[in-house]
């Protein structure tokens, strides 16, 4: 038998998307996927319908390195609406409480520092949390609302920045990942004695992406017509492991990682980075300026994770 010819070019590198509002992060991929012709695309982390910003698409080889991107900072801001509880925790969702009572900034500052560290978050009813194998959004729809349990979550970062007026308050958050944005503004409209869900939410960076560095849907779509899109407008895979800690190796060491063998941390002493974790840490192997993969540093040895 022979087996099909994948649909498509074969594309390697990431694109940065700023999403538009009113889409699901797999409507953009397609989206994407289509504009360039491309065989293989997926993201690197869900934005809600509501949400805008940066949503990073994976390309071919890109997609075995999602998992590191998703592992990184993501930046966000979004303006919490006090005084309505929604069924969704944001704007798309039904109003299920109201609340007359609107904190002042020096109650909703002396109220963030619980919600900063790690700290443990119960996610929205409407997520895509699987349950017994069912989708938690599935059973909320059906009109079974899942009981979801309290899970670890990393704030790094959690300010008021703005408070427009006493029904609104932006804040800026940086978090590590499975952080429900929906949950922290529900949880701290909670904490100040009132109710309230996410009226707008901004992603600003992904890992090493940024906002800055993204390309709005619109301007794809222009093109969409016309002949696919240049790949030109692609990043290198390997910019998705610029927040790894970097790691000089030899040629022969590299071979050896090539070849599945972990080597001694004591051969690499005085090369290790500062900011690596000898625990259990990721470091990017180079060899003359190439990345030739990730490997963890755990047990006195740096092991292979994944060669590229």
């Amino acid at each position: 038998m022979s087996r099909r010819k994948p649909k498509g070019r074969p594309l390697d590198g990431w694109l940065i998307i700023d999403k538009p509002p009113g889409m699901t992060s797999t409507d953009v991929v397609n989206r994407v996927k289509r504009i360039f012709d491309a065989q293989k695309a997926g993201h690197g982390g869900t934005l809600d319908p509501l949400a805008t910003g940066v949503l990073p698409i994976a390309f071919g080889a890109a997609t075995k390195t999602v998992p590191y991107v998703m592992d990184g900072t993501k930046l966000y801001r979004f303006t919490l609406k006090l005084g309505e509880a929604r069924d969704t925790d944001d704007a798309d969702g039904e109003v299920i409480e109201t609340s007359d009572v609107r904190p002042t900034d020096d109650q909703i500052n002396a109220a963030l520092p619980a919600f900063r560290g790690n700290i443990m978050q119960v996610p929205p009813i409407y997520s895509a949390i699987k349950i017994a194998g069912e989708r938690a959004y599935d059973m909320a729809r059906e009109g079974r609302a899942p009981v979801l349990e309290p899970r670890p979550a990393r704030v790094d970062r959690f300010e008021l920045i703005e408070r427009p007026d006493a029904d609104t308050a932006v804040f800026e958050v940086a978090s590590g990942k499975g952080v429900y944005m929906r949950s922290l503004a529900r949880d701290l409209a909670r904490a100040c004695g009132t109710v309230g869900h996410v009226a707008a939410l901004r992603r600003l960076r992904v890992g090493p992406f940024l906002e800055a560095a993204s390309i709005p849907l619109d301007k794809l779509r222009e093109a969409e017509d016309t002949a696919p899109a240049s790949p030109d407008l692609l990043l290198p895979v390997v910019t998705a492991l610029a927040d790894i800690p970097a790691l000089a190796l030899t040629e022969s060491e590299a071979a050896d990682l090539r070849h599945g063998q972990a080597i001694s941390l004591v051969a690499l002493m005085g090369r290790i980075p500062g900011n690596a974790d000898p625990s259990g840490g990721l470091v990017r192997a180079m060899a003359g300026g190439r990345v030739i993969g990730l490997a963890r540093l755990e047990d006195g040895l740096m092991k292979p994770e994944r060669v590229l």
